[in-house]
């Protein structure tokens, strides 16, 4: 099977989402199949093209199971600023798609193709390209629903600019084969703008997201990141990821203020990173520090003794934090702070991992914190129950398996259609 995949990140960007979608293609490869990937050139860390990247809208290089195609992402230096990011991935789609119609070879067509969101428009480019590929099926992979998480934590407010984000929503997902999420949530979420009842829902496909067990592993709490960091031997409460407008790290800070004897430290950068520092001024015991390259992420997981996950109220249901996965990998609790019966809390109940307090209860969550600060015993069981979850239901290649079946049946079904069959 050959399939065409068109994502905004790929290795080496260090974005979760790039992160993801690079080892579903090893494990594609590793399946037999080959794939040729339209990608971002790499630029998630600073928001701004990486050092040796540069020059040029993009550049192409052969792999051994296919292909890559890098092209300019048109990334803009001001991460709050929701109109200049929207004409980015606008650019950045139409180039995509450009690149998309000889990707793989001229007059060469591909059976499927495979594409991420956000951005949302990845889901148009997607399907324009199949046609391009005598209508290969497009098969649509949702990590986040936008524009929900953006009108919900009052990103987006523009009645003309959600009416068009919504209706772009609903387009790409009417024309996909299929569509994949991540959890009952968010597969709930994406049926019911379908419109088309049971055959609609039935294109909505959940397949969760994965961890590398192999590459994250448990390791000793005392790491060289904590030197670099000033650091020492006390508890570390860490948030690794972005630190955007859907994170509600405000209640990280009040945690902060209430538990004086712990260190509490952000480790990521953002739209939101700005402001929540100037609102952590005073408090000595917050550290921040940025991105770091994708060989430490086991290291800077274990700095944590217990790991963070805090979502605003209301998007329990249309996010679900990949960051949740590394963490139970890494052996570490985690204290969630999102909407109850939604995917995470779920996820630390049936792995026995963690604990969940409502979305904005700020008692609640250093509560939960201190109680696990204080109990290094409990910290312990609930990391290794963490660690077996993951080790047992959230493997790489389950999930490729998953995403082979998904893609063999549309172009199954295409084939099937062309034939008369």
């Amino acid at each position: 099977m050959r399939v065409l995949v068109i994502c905004p990140h790929f290795a080496p960007d260090t974005a979760p989402t790039g992160t993801v979608m690079t080892r579903i293609v090893h494990e594609l490869a590793a399946l037999g199949h080959e794939l040729h990937v339209v990608t971002a050139l790499p630029w998630y860390r600073a928001h701004r093209i990486e050092p040796g990247w540069e020059g040029g809208l993009g550049r192409s290089e052969d792999t051994p199971w296919g292909s890559i195609t890098r092209i300019h992402p048109f990334p803009g230096s001001d991460k709050r600023n929701l109109l200049r990011r929207a004409i980015g991935f606008a650019g950045f789609s139409a180039l995509a798609g450009l690149a998309s119609v000889r990707s793989g070879g001229w007059f060469r067509r591909v059976d499927v193709v495979l594409a991420m969101s956000p951005p949302l428009t990845l889901g148009l480019t997607g399907w324009l390209a199949g046609l391009t590929h005598r209508r290969a099926p497009l098969v649509f992979n949702i990590q986040d629903v936008f524009p929900d998480a953006a009108v919900r934590t009052g990103a987006l407010t523009n009645r003309r600019l959600i009416a068009l984000a919504e209706w772009l929503e609903r387009v790409s997902y009417r024309r996909a084969a299929a569509v994949t999420v991540l959890s009952d949530d968010l597969a709930a979420n994406v049926s019911a703008k379908l419109d088309a009842g049971a055959a609609g829902a039935s294109k909505v496909r959940v397949i969760p997201n994965f961890v590398d067990t192999a590459v994250i592993r448990p390791a000793d709490r005392i790491t060289a990141y904590r030197a670099e960091l000033g650091i020492g031997s006390e508890p570390v409460v860490l948030y690794a990821g972005n630190v955007g407008f859907s994170q509600d790290l405000g209640l990280v800070l009040e945690a902060a203020r209430r538990l004086p004897h712990v260190t509490f430290l952000v480790n990521g950068d953002g739209s939101a990173r700005a402001e929540l520092t100037e609102q952590a001024a005073g408090l000595a015991n917050v550290r921040f520090a940025g991105y770091q390259p994708i060989e430490r992420l086991p290291e800077v997981l274990a700095t944590g003794d217990v790991h963070v996950v805090p979502l605003r109220a209301g998007l329990g249901n249309v996010s679900v934090p990949s960051k949740t996965y590394s963490s139970l990998a890494a052996a570490r609790p985690v204290v969630a702070s999102i909407d109850a019966d939604t995917e995470v809390p779920r996820l630390l109940a049936v792995a026995g991992a963690g604990v969940s307090v409502p979305p904005g209860d700020a008692a609640a969550f250093t509560a939960a914190i201190g109680a696990l600060v204080d109990d290094p015993e409990r910290r312990g069981a609930l990391g290794r129950a963490g660690r077996a979850w993951v080790e047992a239901e959230a493997s790489p290649a389950a999930v490729g398996r998953a995403y082979a079946g998904l893609l063999g049946e549309v172009a199954a079904r295409r084939s099937g259609w062309r034939t008369g069959r």
